[in-house]
């Protein structure tokens, strides 16, 4: 058994399927299927159901896959860390964040990074929490931006900012004019939301089922952009942190009663080796943090 043979097999797992794994892999479909092959020769043993549209995992296989992804990420953590004692001047950063912060947060904050670390390289990744959680978890990025109060299990992770959560209306809604707007009154409105796996959806459906209330959904999306056009088209209205909607001209901001805020916090895998230029992305962050905060 070879890091080959187990980083193929992690692909397949991944994608379910030979075709795509070998793509991620950058080798042809054969090489992927004969990786394969010999790893369960050499285990005695079936790892991946081959069905025709799509491979799974056997039993023997998932607990595999759990064995594998300790055994590169430790790879992976270490070829970083010698690296870094060869005393390497170059680094790479892999991050997610949350399209809502990416297009109204960390603009700023990345460009003063590279401003000060103009020799690191810094990869964003857009997701869901959901998502960017698992990415931290299978090593595909190496932090990433979460929110909630509760610290999800096998991450650790830094409070960088509170912000408040407000129902974003137009500037002629009813609502508008309001200071605050209860739970009931927000949910009985024609509501854009976005798909399972946001947080922000998460919390509303959260509050919803808290208080037996029925949301009244008219749209789904993913994107960010989208919903703020449907919002200023009357579409219906949604959620937004307020510095998101504190700058837009044609949209209202109504805070909730009683007030609902959202923690931020950047994550990373707890108990794996996090390289200088993560930490010095970490350092950055929060000391812009301060520095906003003492303004």
């Amino acid at each position: 058994m070879d890091l080959r043979q187990l980083r193929a097999f992690m692909e397949v797992a991944s994608h379910g399927s030979f075709t795509r794994a070998a793509e991620k892999l950058h080798i042809a479909q054969p090489a992927v299927s004969m990786a394969i092959r010999k790893l369960e020769e050499e285990l005695d043993l079936t790892l991946l159901n081959r069905q025709e549209k799509r491979v799974t995992l056997t039993a023997e296989g998932e607990t595999l896959l759990a064995h594998a992804r300790r055994i590169l990420d430790d790879c992976a953590a270490a070829e970083t860390e010698m690296a870094e004692l060869r005393g390497l001047g170059t680094g790479e950063v892999r991050i997610g964040i949350p399209p809502m912060m990416s297009s109204y947060y960390f603009p700023l904050i990345i460009r003063d990074f590279r401003a000060r670390y103009p020799n690191l390289k810094l990869s964003v990744n857009g997701e869901g929490a959901a998502s960017i959680q698992r990415m931290i978890s299978r090593g595909e990025i190496d932090m990433g931006v979460i929110a909630g109060h509760k610290v999800p299990e096998g991450l650790e992770t830094q409070l960088f900012l509170r912000e408040e959560i407000v129902a974003c209306v137009p500037l002629d809604h009813p609502l508008a004019a309001r200071d605050r707007v209860t739970f009931a009154e927000y949910l009985s409105e024609p509501l854009i939301v976005f798909k399972q796996g946001y947080y922000m959806r998460e919390l509303m459906d959260e509050v919803a089922e808290k208080r037996s209330l029925k949301p009244k959904i008219v749209f789904e999306t993913n994107l960010f952009s989208l919903v703020r056009t449907l919002i200023k088209e009357r579409l219906g209205i949604s959620t937004f942190l307020r510095m998101v909607v504190s700058g837009d001209p044609e949209l209202a901001a109504v805070s909730f009663d009683p007030p609902l805020y959202l923690d931020l916090r950047i994550a990373w895998k707890a108990n794996r080796y996090l390289s200088r230029a993560n930490r010095a992305f970490i350092d950055f962050l929060m000391e812009s943090i301060r520095e906003e905060q003492s303004r």
